[in-house]
């Protein structure tokens, strides 16, 4: 085991021995949402002050470049910026349909692997409950399934487990074929299948295989569906349970915009643009605790600034775990990093996700508050681009004018505005500009995860 994958497993045992004696009346008050600063609700249903036009201006002008380069018809954004104001705008129109309708900003999309950081949010809360421990192995919860020695919860959502993914050979499948339902045996024994990426608690390799074997874990452990657990431990707590959904089909309710991704090659994996396939129905059964969540746009920046602030944790202990972050892949930027089921891009926490059809990325800053959200539906160019996207709208709104009265965070960013532009533009799939990429910005375009 590496020394960060021993000090990690440490901690863990800490957080077992000394921090679980929290109560469960200190659960039901914190995750109510006094986790300290603003309270999530607020940052999502937040309408007290506009930001001013020029800053509107820019962020709109990074939502169209999106929606263009991207080959999507239409997209949402949101910017949250307590000391300054709100922004959200739509772009677009919903479908290729001739006169289909413009986009409606409290259109519901697919929030992908935003749903991760929600995922491991249940397991802390279950943690705190002494219902489960970080360090458990997944075979105390899964006796009968084979070849899992040496796995344990807190790695699957670190993504170090070793556990292979899924989601590259299958994602051909899935875009070629939406509607078709995925068992979850079939997605978790198709990673048992391939090769490990290391033992477990070594190497940090991204697995989605490894999010729904978790799961799985967490449903035996609790005999709850994660529709409650999702609702006991995120959505109710923050009263969005009525917007924000764990669905079991692929209708998406309305107002929503249609999906879209190029198509690929099943057995190379090679895009067509040339084809465009409508994703708007992709069954939900093939991305599960990895990215199987349903939201809006404010419901999605209160999710984002939930897990930031760490409200829906039961104290700043559990919080600093699922944010302890390390390295993902070597060349990346030093401030590109993962933690308990989220990311770390400087000081924002969040996720970016691409699922078939649908991009999405959401960050939020748990000092300044600061949240930001957006979302395209067209899937080709891969998650970087939308994350890239949000960092953009990050970057601009952080250098909001405060408001009369109101003093602006000291938020410094470790990227420009014009820097994620430029790669942006050399990943946005089949849009992409041709020639190299600056090779100064080629660390920003290895950020992964991919989904």
């Amino acid at each position: 085991m590496t020394a960060a994958g021993a000090v990690r497993r440490g901690v863990r045992r800490g957080l077992t021995a000394v921090a679980l004696g929290m109560s469960a009346v200190l659960l039901a008050a914190c995750s109510a949402g006094s986790g300290g600063g603003p309270t999530v609700a607020a940052i999502g249903s937040h309408s007290d002050g506009r930001l001013q036009d020029a800053t509107a201006k820019e962020l709109k002008a990074v939502l169209d470049n999106a929606v263009k380069l991207s080959g999507a018809t239409g997209g949402v954004a949101g910017v949250w910026a307590p000391w300054a104001g709100a922004w959200t705008s739509a772009s677009g129109v919903t479908s290729t349909a001739k006169g289909a309708p413009d986009v409606d900003v409290d259109a519901s999309f697919r929030i992908g692997s935003l749903t991760k950081p929600l995922t491991c949010t249940v397991l802390l809360n279950l943690v705190a409950e002494h219902k489960v421990k970080l360090d458990d192995d997944v075979t105390k919860y899964l006796p009968r399934m084979v070849g899992l020695n040496g796995l344990q919860l807190g790695d699957l959502c670190h993504n170090t487990s070793g556990f292979a993914d899924y989601w590259g050979p299958l994602t051909p499948q899935m875009v070629t074929n939406p509607t078709r339902p995925w068992d979850t045996l079939e997605l978790v024994n198709s990673a048992m299948g391939m090769p490990r990426a290391g033992a477990p608690g070594q190497t940090w390799s991204y697995s989605n295989a490894g999010f729904v074997l978790l799961g799985m874990a967490l449903q035996a452990a609790t005999h709850k569906n994660w529709s409650q657990l999702y609702a006991q431990y995120v959505t109710d707590p923050l009263g969005i349970s009525d917007s924000t959904t764990y669905p079991t089909s692929g209708k998406l309710p309305g107002p929503t915009l249609s999906a879209y991704s190029a198509d690929r090659d099943v057995v190379t994996s090679k895009i067509d643009c040339k084809v465009l396939v409508d994703e708007s129905e992709l069954s939900p059964s093939g991305t599960q605790q990895a990215g199987g969540i349903v939201s809006n746009l404010r419901d999605t920046a209160s999710l984002a600034h939930a897990v930031a602030a760490g409200s829906l944790l039961p104290s700043a202990t559990y919080a600093a775990e699922q944010q302890k972050a390390t390295p993902m892949l070597p060349g990346m930027p030093s401030w590109a990093l993962y933690g308990l089921g989220v990311e770390k891009m400087g000081p924002l926490i969040g996720h970016a996700s691409a699922v078939p059809g649908t991009m999405t990325a959401a960050y939020s800053d748990p000092a300044s508050g600061l949240t930001v959200v957006i979302m395209v539906n067209n899937s080709t160019p891969g998650a970087n681009f939308v994350r890239l996207a949000a960092l953009q709208l990050a970057s601009i709104a952080s250098k909001a004018a405060p408001a009369s009265g109101k003093k602006a965070p000291n938020l410094s960013l470790p990227w420009t505005a014009a820097q994620l532009g430029e790669v942006m533009k050399h990943q946005a799939g089949c849009n992409s500009v041709p020639g190299a990429l600056d090779a100064s910005l080629e660390p920003i375009r290895l950020i992964r995860p991919s989904y």
